[in-house]
């Protein structure tokens, strides 16, 4: 609990600094880079701060100069803030729209373009998402996206969401899968507590949707790549 607490107070500390930082210069410039870098080094450092550390593999696989989608399993809270500072660049994130609604933080990523998802919405709002994420695409930022959805609260890998591939067939943007694991033993699914430990994150050659027939075939080759990254148990 002591890790949980740690990070904890340190997010309530740093979180309102880098607001009052980061918002003014972003209206000012337009541009959101030092908000969205500072976040991140926020992310990054209070992980730390919690005795998490993290080896990550793969950089050489990322394309250079495109903006890509970058696709990993789900095990826990911790995956967003762990993984999200190792990606080249800027990425946005497809999330739930009810976190938008969160102090400073919901600022932060309306300002930095992510992508609000209604979790039990109809074909309108999946849509919508999904022109919002090709913008964001188009713009020279990456997306990232956790096609299963949820977290997995065992573990194994969940079957996959079509929604990004859907996006990656209509942008023809490259997808980066990852594999993570580690986290599921640090912050379970339902549960506050943090355990220290290492993080391991594998980023995978790119595939692209244009080299597929179906969307089916897509998924299959996504999910195949994700799970020759992770240890057996967790294929699925």
């Amino acid at each position: 609990m002591i890790s949980a607490i740690t990070i904890l107070l340190y997010y309530v500390l740093l979180v309102p600094i880098g607001a009052l930082l980061g918002f003014p210069w972003t209206w000012i410039t337009g541009d959101v880079t030092f908000l969205y870098r500072f976040s991140m080094w926020i992310a990054a450092s209070g992980l730390r701060m919690g005795g998490i550390r993290v080896q990550a593999e793969g950089y050489e696989n990322i394309p250079r100069g495109e903006a890509c989608i970058f696709m990993a399993n789900h095990v826990s809270n911790l995956d967003p803030p762990m993984f999200m500072p190792l990606i080249p660049g800027r990425s946005a994130v497809f999330l739930k729209k009810t976190l938008m609604k969160i102090p400073f933080l919901g600022i932060a990523m309306r300002m930095a373009d992510f992508v609000p998802v209604e979790r039990r919405g109809n074909r309108e709002d999946a849509k919508e998402s999904i022109d919002n994420a090709a913008k964001v695409l188009a713009s020279g930022v990456h997306l990232t996206a956790f096609p299963e959805g949820t977290r997995s609260r065992t573990g194994k890998l969940l079957p996959f969401k079509k929604g990004p591939f859907y996006l990656a067939q209509q942008t023809g943007a490259p997808i980066v899968p990852v594999s993570i694991y580690g986290t599921e033993t640090m912050m379970r699914k339902g549960s506050l507590q943090v355990f220290p430990g290492i993080a391991h994150v594998y980023f995978h050659p790119a595939i692209r949707a244009a080299d597929f027939a179906t969307r089916e075939e897509l998924i299959f080759a996504v999910r195949e790549s994700i799970a020759s990254g992770l240890p057996e148990w967790m294929r699925g």
